[in-house]
Formats: structure tokens, C-alpha cells, sequence
């Protein structure tokens, strides 16, 4: 499979149709990383998607097939770039974008900085009043011992630092004035069990996203919350995959 040169992002596309770029916790690499019993989880994302997408997956940032980069150069701006770099790579112009937790937080950067996003879909990340300090916090106190699910997709332990640059980097971010400029259609989705604790630091995604939802449905936003799932529900693709295909299904054509 292809590998960008100029991002080193190492890429593959499935399908035929309109373009779709979908991030992590899906990659290029998915199964080499994961092993193959997450095959089921990447097919039934694509299954349920090639009919009409083609998508394009990812190994990003620094993972599977993907050039190495410093830890302390994953600030937002790097992020778009290399993602708007690797799209045009896969012969992308407008596409839309699907992505969950960190990668839904991307999303949003995406969508405020490029006019080339046809459709957003942000899961498991609050638009607004997202816990950028909150979970900086819990990436700091877990420098020295990176959990094994991290270390699953990393190369080395040093490379967690890199969490810690990008949300340094949205500390200052002026959430409320980007997010409302975002003109493209938008979705946000998550497990309604889905806030988190990490390193002992609560960190409120399904709570923030219910406290803001007339505030996103008055900007244009759908909201879909999964009930009695938590923030893993993205790995249940038919759960996820069936609202944000109808989405994008009436949205684009």
C-alpha cells in the first residue's frame, strides 16, 4: 500500500464512490497492529461503508506502516497538515472526515482550518466544552508508564509525549467562535456511559456533549448518543456505523 512522501503517512483506500477519511482508532494497519481478532471491527466498518465510500485509512500519527516523527512536533497544526497532505496523496479534493475521541478532536481542527471537508463526523469528543485541560493533565501523569492499550499502538514509550504536545498545543484554542463557523454538516456521536477517568483525572465527554446539545443542535449539529454504552462503543461498528451512514447518506450525493 501506498506511503505519502511528503507526510510519510503510510495509507489504504477501500471501495469506490465518494471519499471518506476515517481516523483512528481505525487504521491502514488496523489487523497487524490489533491482531486478527479485530479484523471484525475494521470489516464491519468497510461492509458497511464500500458500497458507496471509499475510504481511507490511516497509520497516524508515528504507527503501523508511517514514518516516524518527533513526539514534540503532533501540534494541531502538524496534524492538519499532514492529513490534508496525505488526502490529496489518495486523490482526495473535498472529502468527508470521521473521527473518534482524539482523532474526532482533530476533526474539529480540520474542519475550522480547510474548506475542503464535505461532511464532519466527531465521535466520542465534545465539540464544546471538551476537556482539553483535563485530559493534558492526565497525559502528564502518565508520561513515566503509558497504559498497555497505548502501548499497543506505539512504537516506544517515549512517543506517548506526543499526546501531551497536541493538547498543549489546544490549550488556547478559541473553541466556542471555530466551532460555531464550522459550515459543512456535522455530526457528533458517543456512548451515553462514555465519560472517563484517566490517571485519576475525570475527564467528561458523554456528560459535556448532553450539557451542550441544544447548543450544537441549534448550530447544526445532530447529536446521536448510543445509551448504555461507553466510550468503547466505537468499536461496535453496528452500533455506529448504521446513524452515521444515514447521515452522510442525506448529506451527500
Amino acid at each position: 500500500m501506498p506511503l505519502d512522501p511528503r507526510t510519510g503517512v503510510h495509507y489504504e483506500l477501500h471501495g469506490q464512490g465518494i471519499p471518506l477519511l476515517i481516523g483512528l482508532p481505525l487504521m491502514a494497519s488496523h489487523v497487524e497492529i490489533f491482531g486478527a481478532g479485530m479484523a471484525p471491527v475494521l470489516n464491519g466498518y468497510l461492509e458497511r461503508l464500500t458500497d458507496r465510500y471509499r475510504v481511507l485509512l490511516v497509520d497516524y500519527p508515528s504507527i503501523g506502516k508511517s514514518r516516524d516523527m518527533a513526539p514534540e512536533s503532533l501540534t494541531a497544526d502538524r496534524v492538519c497538515a499532514d492529513l490534508l497532505g496525505v488526502a490529496e496523496a489518495a486523490g482526495f479534493d473535498r472529502f468527508a472526515y470521521w473521527g473518534y475521541s482524539w482523532s474526532g478532536a482533530v476533526g474539529l481542527q480540520l474542519a475550522q482550518r480547510s474548506d475542503r471537508l464535505s461532511a464532519l463526523v466527531v465521535g466520542g469528543w465534545p465539540p464544546l466544552g471538551a476537556p482539553y485541560a483535563a485530559i493534558l493533565e492526565a497525559t502528564r501523569k502518565k508520561q513515566s508508564n503509558p497504559e498497555p492499550s497505548s502501548m499497543k499502538v506505539l512504537r516506544n514509550a517515549a512517543q506517548y509525549r506526543q499526546w501531551e504536545t497536541w493538547y498543549a498545543s489546544m490549550i488556547d484554542w478559541d473553541e466556542a467562535a471555530s466551532v460555531a463557523g464550522i459550515a459543512c454538516p456535522k455530526l457528533v456521536l458517543f456512548g451515553g456511559d462514555g465519560d472517563l477517568v484517566e490517571a485519576g483525572v475525570p475527564v467528561p465527554i458523554a456528560s459535556s456533549i448532553r450539557a451542550h446539545r441544544r447548543e450544537l443542535e441549534a448550530q447544526g449539529w445532530e447529536v446521536v448518543e448510543i445509551a448504555g454504552h461507553g466510550h468503547a462503543v466505537t468499536m461496535r461498528p453496528e452500533l455506529v456505523v448504521p446513524p452515521v451512514r444515514r447521515f452522510l447518506d442525506a448529506h451527500l450525493s
